[in-house]
């Protein structure tokens, strides 16, 4: 559903508008994340954990009804699905993913790491040669060769994985370090929501004014100078003085740094290839922050088990340095200028 709704913005907005809604929909998916968390402990701090799969039904059933309504309805050319492609990327996906999760608790050593790991890159490589012979292939795999496309899949990859290692490991310091309960700790996220929504906002106006660029490389700046102050963290202190100051600094950053990966990659892109362009950026979203909780944790396993701080300062590091390296390669990266509509106006 992700690229689904990211695809109807972008080909329903132009220009500068294309700019504001996609500040909307990024401000609208980091928001929505931190309120997760904060429903989420509310939930488990309530009824029971098991209530955030039994929520998604009402939710689902809520949009099913309502999506007709205020999505316009559109009548594309039939296209024949790639059978063959869609099951072996999603398998790819879903086994990559699995495999960046095991290695949080069983290590990058072991066999269930390795194993599924190495499926993925097999299943990627046979999507890859079934992509070059079909005729209706799902994916233009020369999307990946276009600079814009490469920017915003990286700074999307990048930015999730930050966004949900700050999420776990606030949550494990808060739950297991300083005592706090699943409802508190969901609470001390909330600023991080109303930051990253901010952040996203006046990342959509930047773009616009100033370039990709120049806004790509300020928010990983702000992201690692936000993360500096989580790198001191012990197992006394002010978490209110130290932790959700860096959390809201960092949330900021990254905000912007999600609108200009969306909008970098769909700035040059033709108007029938927006659903495809933001797949990509999607799955790298996906991918990301699989890959944040799997190297935090990994790093921070030592803190976990001795219930000591350290190893989450020392994962907090490993982010300060992500953030940092990201605004480096942005620099290089992320083509200059501001991104531009493709395509002519596209009215419903």
């Amino acid at each position: 559903m992700s690229p689904a709704a990211l695809s109807i913005v972008t080909t329903t907005f132009h220009g500068t508008e294309r700019n504001k809604a996609l500040g909307v929909w990024a401000a609208i998916g980091g928001t929505g994340s931190a309120a997760g968390v904060l429903l989420g402990g509310a939930l488990t701090g309530g009824p029971g954990w098991q209530w955030v799969f039994y929520i998604n039904v009402p939710v689902g059933l809520l949009l099913l009804i309502a999506l007709p309504a205020v999505v316009p309805s559109r009548a594309p050319q039939p296209a024949r699905l790639d059978a063959p492609g869609a099951l072996l990327v999603t398998a790819g996906t879903a086994a990559l993913i699995y495999g960046l999760v095991k290695a949080g608790d069983a290590g990058w050593a072991d066999a269930s790491t390795l194993l599924p790991l190495a499926g993925g890159v097999l299943a990627y490589a046979a999507f890859a040669a079934v992509e070059r012979a079909s005729r209706a292939p799902l994916m233009d795999l020369r999307m990946f060769t276009r600079r814009p496309v490469l920017a915003g899949a990286f700074l999307m990859l990048i930015a999730t994985a930050l966004l949900i290692a700050f999420f776990f490991l606030g949550s494990v310091y808060l739950q297991h370090v300083r005592g706090f309960s699943p409802l508190r700790t969901g609470l001390v996220f909330l600023p991080v929501a109303v930051a990253t929504g901010a952040g996203a906002h006046l990342g959509s106006r930047l773009v616009g004014r100033i370039g990709s660029r120049p806004t790509a490389v300020a928010g990983m700046i702000v992201a690692a100078a936000g993360t500096i102050p989580l790198t001191q963290l012990s197992e006394n202190g002010s978490v209110y003085g130290r932790l959700l100051p860096g959390f809201v600094i960092a949330s900021l950053g990254i905000g912007a740094v999600f609108v200009t990966a969306t909008t970098t990659a769909l700035a040059m892109v033709e108007h029938q290839e927006a659903g495809l362009a933001s797949g990509v950026v999607n799955t790298f979203h996906e991918v990301g922050g699989s890959i944040g909780v799997a190297v935090v944790s990994t790093v921070a396993a030592s803190g976990f088990e001795r219930g000591s701080a350290s190893g989450f300062a020392d994962a907090f590091r490993v982010c300060a340095v992500a953030a940092a390296a990201t605004a480096l390669v942005a620099l290089a990266l992320v083509p200059r200028g501001k991104p531009q509509s493709s395509g002519g106006p596209h009215v419903h």
